[in-house]
C-alpha cells in the first residue's frame, strides 16, 4: 500500500504532513485559487478529515515512475455520497509538490463546500501558528 494511503486510511496526520513538500501546491475542488506551503495544505487535510465521514479510496492509479498517482475515494458529508480522486505528484524526494482533489456529483460538491466553509477560520489559525 502507498504511504500516503496508508497515513490517511489511518489517519495519521503527522504521517500525511511528513509526505508534504514545503513547496507543496494544493488545488481544491471548490476554491478558485490554489493554497501553496506546507502549513495550509496540512491544515486543509486535517479539515477534510473532520468533515468526511465513510471516507475510504477504492482504486489507486499510479505512472510507471512512481511519481504521479491517483487516489480514487468515496465519502460522505452532511449525508451526500461524494465521490473524487486526490491527483498528487511527488518531487525527487519522495514528497507531494502537487494535490489537485476533484469531486462530483455538483450537490456532493456543494455540501462539501459548506462543510469546508465553516472550518475555515479553524484552517487559517491552525496554518499560521504551523
Amino acid at each position: 500500500m502507498h504511504p500516503f494511503r496508508k497515513a490517511v486510511e489511518n489517519r495519521d496526520e503527522a504521517a500525511i504532513e511528513a509526505l508534504l513538500a514545503e513547496n507543496v501546491v494544493f488545488t481544491s475542488p471548490i476554491a478558485f485559487k490554489p493554497y501553496p506551503g506546507k502549513a495550509i495544505t496540512a491544515a486543509i487535510l486535517r479539515a477534510v478529515m473532520r468533515v468526511f465521514e465513510d471516507f475510504t479510496y477504492v482504486r489507486e492509479i499510479a505512472n510507471p515512475d512512481g511519481r504521479d498517482h491517483a487516489f480514487v475515494f468515496t465519502a460522505t458529508v452532511d449525508g451526500r455520497r461524494i465521490q473524487g480522486c486526490d491527483f498528487l505528484h511527488f518531487d525527487e524526494e519522495g514528497k507531494i509538490d502537487d494535490f489537485t482533489v476533484m469531486v462530483r456529483p455538483l450537490s456532493a460538491a456543494k455540501a462539501l463546500a459548506e462543510a469546508m466553509g465553516a472550518q475555515f477560520d479553524r484552517i487559517a489559525a491552525e496554518a499560521a501558528a504551523a
